[in-house]
């Protein structure tokens, strides 16, 4: 599974400096939170979709596996507002369904808007380690190292938690523990696990905090790092492949328009 997990190979993306990276994603987000014009929102799917592909180092039928989900996505966060939206122009109406024109467009534009999120997000996160996410944040942003290593620390201690659950569910297996069935066996499990899991938890993570405050990482002191954060010639190259991914989807919206559609926002007719 950790392997599965592993980029077969390293690109240029994943070089780029993580706090860097951040900030363009999240001003992609704002890129394509405020677009209002359904080909603009379609074109920027398709091309940070196809970014993902060729940036993300993983092999191509593992981004495919992924990209396919994109189309799960797309249906739950339009169906709804095609469904239930408000519209002039009817096309079908059953109860509470009402499809109209207008509705239909704002739906396809929203689930348009999530692919893009999803892209962008899981390009961000399929190139960038944690560690070296929460490294750059300490170097760059000034991020206190209690904070950061608190955080590094709690995912490296996911694992154990999960050994632990399995150890604790094969020993009540061994002795013979049998849950009752319905709401009052739900409870009983739940306490048959909470209680140990949840008392193991915070003897480690007392554990930890004395170690990390006897090593100086309350944030006190000046402190040197192993890995350090800097900005490369990959950074601008990364800027500049953002950049580019907008403004051909811009370009390509006017081109090649496929909805003709310039303001998806509905406004009712006087």
């Amino acid at each position: 599974m950790k392997k599965w997990l592993n980029p077969s190979f390293t690109t240029w993306m994943h070089r780029a400096n993580p706090v860097l990276k951040l900030v363009l994603v999240i001003l992609l987000f704002f890129v394509a939170l405020f677009t209002h014009r359904l080909d603009f929102m379609f074109y920027q799917a398709v091309m940070f979709t196809l970014l993902l592909f060729w940036q993300s180092g993983y092999a191509f039928w593992k981004v495919l596996l992924i990209v396919l989900s994109f189309g799960l996505v797309f249906i739950s966060s339009s169906s709804t507002m095609i469904l239930f939206g408000k519209g002039d122009e009817m096309w079908w109406e059953w109860g509470l369904i009402r499809i109209t024109e207008e509705s239909f467009y704002r739906g396809i534009h929203i689930g348009f808007k999530s692919v893009t999120f999803a892209s962008e997000g899981l390009l961000f996160v399929l190139t960038t380690s944690s560690v070296d996410l929460f490294y750059a944040l300490m170097q760059k942003v000034k991020l206190p190292p209690k904070y950061a290593y608190s955080f590094m620390a709690s995912i490296r201690l996911l694992p154990m938690v999960w050994e632990e659950f399995l150890i604790r569910r094969n020993a009540l297996r061994i002795r013979g523990a049998r849950s009752l069935k319905g709401p009052r066996g739900w409870f009983a499990g739940i306490k048959m696990y909470a209680v140990p899991l949840l008392s193991q938890s915070i003897r480690r993570a007392h554990r930890v905090a004395v170690a990390m405050e006897a090593k100086a990482f309350n944030g006190n002191g000046r402190r040197s790092y192993y890995y350090p954060s800097l900005f490369t010639r990959y950074d601008p190259l990364a800027a500049a492949v953002f950049a580019a991914a907008v403004v051909l989807a811009l370009m390509l919206s006017d081109v090649f328009p496929l909805f003709h559609i310039a303001d998806v926002r509905y406004s009712a007719n006087p």
